[in-house]
């Protein structure tokens, strides 16, 4: 891993473990608040800075094309999903668009049962998707990285996890859509917003299911985070509360120090990002992740804890366990 990454990590401290159910959160903190201010996806739409479509009038499943009108950069999120246009669809990787651009971003659909305009421009859907669709796609990324340099995901596999999120909420969506589990779990979420309150000065949180570490997310620009809080509670909380393990063993500190610690130790492979900067992809021992990088300094990172077959959650327990390692 390079060293600008690394001794980021190194620094992160442990808050006071919060609990609810079976999930538990880390508040992350860190001594500093990143160099650079930049808007969030959802600020920027409220501001109408931003102007988010399908590439043209027939529309390209992978693709959306992004307008920044604004005089700061904006920051789209790994996972976040937009809703709207011919169908919803999530980031393949993080993106830090330029101030007054246009940029195609790499995207992949969660909403397999639609093709039809619904709106022009697209809205932010609130969600961002769960870790168990986001491990599966990092790892997919990376192997389209790796082989011919593009930000693609492995879209069967994205939709599986749609599926599959769906089917152990017991939810039926006519157009397969992911934004129907969240929006039909939305009381539980809504609890789990309250137990896992922002605390000032947070820029992360490090998500587990009982004793055993799902993942966590690291945004060093504070006003940022605090933006993308509770969108990241509610994708971690989502997975732990579909996990078949319900029991409550305790929360291992160690365990979170451990897992941050080995993400130190990954390997890395860098790639000019779509937007600004460098986007870095890591693997280890069970563990996969990404980060961006602008100007030497981390903008957001994000590691998940996989299992041999590179699933992780709900999805790990699926009778289909094709494995997609990073290559």
């Amino acid at each position: 891993m390079d060293v600008v990454t690394a001794s980021y990590l190194a620094e992160l401290e442990l808050g006071e473990l919060m609990k609810f159910e079976a999930i538990g959160i880390y508040p992350l903190f860190s001594t500093g608040n990143g160099s650079l201010r930049y808007l969030t996806l959802k600020e920027a739409l409220n501001k109408d800075l931003l102007i988010v479509t399908e590439v043209d009038q027939a529309g390209s499943v992978p693709e959306l094309k992004v307008v920044n009108k604004g005089e700061r950069p904006v920051l789209l999120l790994d996972g976040e999903e937009l809703i709207g246009a011919k169908q919803n669809r999530i980031l393949n990787t993080t993106v830090l668009l330029g101030k007054r651009s246009e940029t195609i971003i790499p995207v992949s659909c969660t909403e397999r049962g639609r093709w039809s305009w619904t709106s022009g421009v697209f809205a932010d859907s609130d969600a961002v998707a769960s870790p168990g669709i986001r491990a599966v796609k990092a790892a997919s990324v990376a192997g389209s990285l790796d082989s011919s340099r593009t930000f693609r995901s492995d879209q069967s596999m994205v939709w599986e996890g749609v599926d599959e999120l769906a089917k152990e909420a017991k939810v039926y969506s006519p157009t397969a859509a992911m934004r129907d589990v969240f929006e039909a779990r939305r009381d539980k979420l809504e609890d789990c917003l309250k137990a896992f309150e922002y605390i000032p000065g947070q820029c992360g949180l490090l998500a587990f299911s009982n004793e055993e570490v799902v993942g966590c997310d690291v945004i060093p620009y504070k006003s940022a985070y605090r933006q993308l809080h509770e969108k990241l509670v509610k994708s971690y909380a989502l997975d732990v509360l579909l996990r078949k393990n319900k029991s409550d063993h305790g929360t291992s500190r160690e365990a979170a120090e451990t897992f941050l610690k080995k993400a130190c130790s990954c390997g890395e492979k860098r790639y000019k990002s779509v937007g600004l900067g460098w986007d870095c992809r890591f693997e280890g021992e069970e563990i996969v992740g990404s980060a961006l990088l602008y100007r030497k300094k981390v903008i957001h990172a994000t590691f998940f804890k996989v299992d041999k077959s590179g699933r992780t959650g709900y999805m790990a327990s699926s009778r289909r366990r094709m494995g997609f390692r990073v290559r």
